[in-house]
């Protein structure tokens, strides 16, 4: 049967990468709710065009961001497979303009396919739609199917977090199809969050009376310094003071400055470290104000006992399809987060195969595409036996 879907998902590779690249042509950035809703009126049209009518369909809005769709397919079988993407970028309109989706050649002479968001991660939403269809075409056992599609995940998923958790709950597997590592899936991912600090101090004359006044901006250059030495490269976790802005002039003594830190960790006893480390700097000057914000948006995930066997059957498809399939743990966090910090089976980079997420030589090799949608096929088969959601 696993070959018989290898065959059929290679026959369909022209075609998904047809959808692949009307995704791609459609700018979907993040902030840019106009395209937000063509890009999810898209992906509904193609749900539509490539699967029929749904037995359910449910649109959760967004608010100033991209709005959410959640679509379900009756299977013929009792598993039920939550299959999870998003259809948000980082890349703002116009990008398209001069990095319209090309073909190109690497250093080997291999095809890739270049454009804004193909990596990250529009090909993986190609992929999945065409799995399911690939599955009900050719009369073996399907689960039900729900996808979830968020407008809003390199943003956070502010809106969509408690969507995506409510339906991993009901399902017995979520697949997260994010880009994948050279072809290895994402068994593991650090959690991640911004902290916001924010130091007040009293303003002064710079030239004529700087004793009266109390820097914020130099007691926010201690704090960073101090945050810094917070991060255990060891243990994974790390600490990036990525932005900094504050005072009004050269020649006023700072009252304000605010640095935005982004942190990563592997574990939630290296969170909690984290959390009690900064609530213990203090600065030098106790007349300045330390407020710091701990944002924490997503949970550590790290391959659980209940994750581990949905692996082992990903693992067993790609054998059969003749490949062995590793996983990884990666810096980058993702949807598949939320779900893992539930304590229910998740496994994520089941979508493209390539490289340069958010950067601006973002790509994927097309000759990929079958293998990467014959692995989901074989998954969700193997699923549709599933008995029941997790606890």
């Amino acid at each position: 049967m696993i070959s018989e879907l290898a065959r059929r998902a290679d026959a369909a590779t022209a075609d998904v990468l047809a959808d692949i690249a009307d995704l791609v042509a459609c700018e979907t950035h993040s902030y840019d709710l106009p395209g937000l809703a063509e890009g999810l009126a898209l992906v509904n049209d193609l749900l539509a065009r490539r699967l029929g009518a749904p037995t359910r369909a449910e649109r959760y809005p967004g608010g100033e961001r991209g709005d959410t769709t959640v679509v379900t397919y009756e299977g013929t079988g009792p598993g039920h497979v939550a299959v999870v993407g998003h259809y948000d970028t980082v890349w703002p309109r116009g990008t398209l303009a001069d990095w319209p989706v090309a073909s190109q050649r690497d250093e080997h002479g291999r095809q890739r396919l270049s454009g804004p968001g193909i990596f990250d991660m529009k090909t993986g939403l190609a992929q999945g739609i065409w799995a399911l269809k690939l599955l009900r075409e050719s009369g073996a056992a399907v689960p039900t199917v729900t996808f979830v599609i968020n407008g809003d995940e390199e943003i956070g998923s502010l809106s969509s977090r408690p969507v995506i958790e409510r339906v991993a709950a009901s399902v017995d597997a979520t697949l997260v199809l994010e880009a994948s590592v050279d072809g290895a899936v994402k068994s593991g991912r650090k959690g991640g969050g911004i902290f916001t600090v924010t130091a007040t101090g009293v303003e002064a004359h710079a030239g004529l009376n700087p004793e009266a006044g109390a820097s914020a901006i130099h007691a926010l250059a201690e704090f960073v310094t101090a945050a810094a030495a917070v991060a255990a490269p060891t243990e994974g976790t790390t600490v990036n003071v990525g932005r900094i802005s504050g005072g009004t002039g050269t020649n006023v003594v700072a009252g304000q400055a605010t640095a935005s830190i982004d942190i990563r960790v592997l574990t939630q006893e290296e969170q909690d470290r984290v959390d009690a480390a900064f609530d213990g700097i203090e600065v030098s000057d106790q007349r300045i104000r330390i407020d710091v914000q701990h944002g924490w948006n997503r949970p550590p995930m790290t391959l659980n006992a209940v994750s581990e066997p949905l692996l082992k059957t990903a693992r067993a498809v790609s054998e059969e399809l003749g490949r062995n399939l590793a996983d990884v743990t990666v810096g980058g966090a993702s949807d598949a987060n939320f779900v893992a910090g539930l304590g229910l089976p998740v496994l994520c980079g089941l979508g493209a195969v390539g490289g340069g997420a958010h950067a601006r030589h973002e790509f994927i090799y097309p000759d990929t595409v079958s293998h990467q949608t014959a692995l989901v096929v074989g998954i969700l088969h193997r699923l549709a036996g599933a008995a029941g959601p997790r606890p």
